[in-house]
């Protein structure tokens, strides 16, 4: 589209790009268990990781992902996604509401029910720090709608020497790690204890989640963490990092005082 630049001196006009941003609905086994808004690409990637994430599978293999279960793709706009497990995972409850960042229970409640669904990760050596802080400049190449659009997050699955394995980038940050689990989960490849994580943003608790569900020994985030996600690492025992720019981060657990 043509946008009106001001250059501090006058206004001239310019082509630009958006990123576009859709509603996807996800149906697991007939029932829809959540609709979030993403940008299109990698939905079936998407549609299994969120399913995966969010314990719905409970332990069930997904059989196949499939546009629309019950009618032609081309009507749903590619929109409408089905896991389907054959009926194996428990039959979930459906949700009407949009997903966003937002956990919708206390901080105490959230971290219990995660303590009741997950176990705390396994022992492992650590990643060395000067890995974890190169990573901003390792994964750069890996983000080329944000080189074209400057609006969309990335997440990045690195092996202990710091080198991308995986990556995805999509509107919403969460939807970005989703679908990087998402692909694991259809390749058979979790849980990725032997995986660090890197995301472009925040690390909040929904990021945290997710990473320990699918096995992420490591998070290491643009921007802060937030407490309640400090609180689950700990639990989990990731190491968090935060604040990775410039050679430098903030590692909020995983040393020991």
């Amino acid at each position: 589209m043509l946008t009106h630049r001001y250059d501090g001196e006058a206004v001239s006009r310019r082509p630009d790009h958006l990123i576009v941003e859709e509603p996807l609905e996800v149906h697991l086994d007939g029932v829809l268990v959540a609709t979030t808004m993403r940008t299109p690409g990698h939905d079936f990637e998407l549609a299994a990781g969120l399913c995966f994430t969010d314990g719905l599978l409970g332990g069930a293999p997904v059989r196949q992902c499939k546009y629309c279960g019950t009618g032609s793709a081309v009507d749903s706009e590619f929109n409408v996604v089905t896991v389907d497990t054959g009926g194996r995972a428990p039959t979930p409850t459906p949700r009407l509401s949009v997903t966003s960042s937002a956990c919708g229970m206390c901080g105490t409640t959230a971290v219990d029910e995660l303590r009741e669904r997950l176990h705390p990760l396994p022992a492992r050596s650590p990643v060395p720090l000067d890995v974890l802080a190169a990573l901003p400049e390792t994964v750069t190449g890996d983000q080329p709608l944000f080189d074209e659009t400057g609006a969309v997050h990335a997440a990045v699955a690195f092996d202990r020497r710091g080198e991308p394995v995986l990556a995805r980038e999509d509107i919403g940050r969460h939807n970005a790690v989703d679908k990087v689990v998402g692909r694991l989960v259809l390749d058979g490849s979790l849980p990725a204890h032997d995986l660090g994580l890197w995301v472009s943003g925040r690390a909040g608790f929904e990021i945290v989640q997710k990473a320990w569900a699918a096995g992420f020994g490591t998070v290491v985030a643009v921007s802060a963490p937030s407490s309640l996600a400090v609180s689950a690492a700990r639990l989990a025992g990731i190491t968090l990092c935060g604040f990775a720019r410039g050679g430098r981060l903030n590692v909020y657990t995983g040393i020991e005082a």
